[in-house]
């Protein structure tokens, strides 16, 4: 998003708050988040999730992440290492729940009531199935399909509500660590970036790639992030 945190906090005042054009945006009062930046960080707790610096994880990330801890103790922060032991089941969670909300939400798309609409078709059918088989692209499509299945009859049990359930036991986990820390610095990704579309044939390998950052999104972990830049 940004090359330095300077940048970050000025991108973020200026999509924080009330979006007029999105229904689901939070109705908050707008903040200067550059104006923390020079904030004493003397005394803030820092967890260093162990879970989340082994196996799989590339060198270079881990020796990123540790040098990063020394400067944040060399400015009077406590790092300490914790224990995330939920987070190997963050990944399987997180792509039943988003794929099945992906099926969900993107189901209005029909090329009748909303989105893209086919220009060659016969009938009502045929709108609807070169609509969708047009506008929506392989990855899009991969997530619907997987979304559909773990929401249909006879395995919605069996995986949507079960990993609703599992999805609960990450969040009070993540509470429980924050009752002892103020923050968390983890990896984004386990591996250094790699080159523009290198992956994009292995899904799988893309999946992967949001071991490091799936279980903070199902967490709802953005609600803390208020109540740390106004230390």
């Amino acid at each position: 998003m940004a090359k330095d945190v300077e940048d970050c906090a000025t991108l973020l005042s200026l999509i924080a708050g009330r979006d007029e054009k999105d229904s689901t945006s939070v109705d908050i009062p707008k903040k200067d988040y550059t104006k923390s930046l020079n904030n004493d960080i003397k005394g803030l707790k820092i967890g260093l999730p162990k879970e989340f610096l082994g196996e799989g994880i590339n060198e270079e990330v881990k020796d990123a992440i540790l040098k990063s801890a020394e400067v944040y103790k060399e400015l009077g922060a406590e790092v300490k290492e914790i224990s995330l032991d939920v987070s190997k089941y963050a990944l399987a969670t997180y792509y039943i729940i988003a794929c099945a909300e992906a099926s969900s939400n993107l189901g209005r798309f029909d090329g009748i009531r909303y989105g893209y609409r086919a220009k060659d078709y016969s009938n009502l059918k045929e709108l609807f199935v070169n609509s969708r088989s047009e506008g929506f692209g392989a990855e899009v499509k991969r997530r619907i399909i997987l979304g559909t299945y773990v929401l249909s009859s006879g395995y919605y049990d069996a995986y949507y509500k079960k990993a609703q359930k599992v999805r609960t036991l990450v969040q009070n986990e993540f509470a429980k660590r924050f009752e002892e820390v103020d923050t968390l610095l983890t990896p984004t990704s386990p591996v250094t970036a790699f080159k523009f579309g290198e992956k994009s044939k292995s899904a799988l390998e893309m999946y992967l790639a949001d071991i490091c950052t799936v279980s903070v999104n199902i967490a709802g972990i953005p609600r803390y992030i208020d109540a740390l830049w106004s230390r």
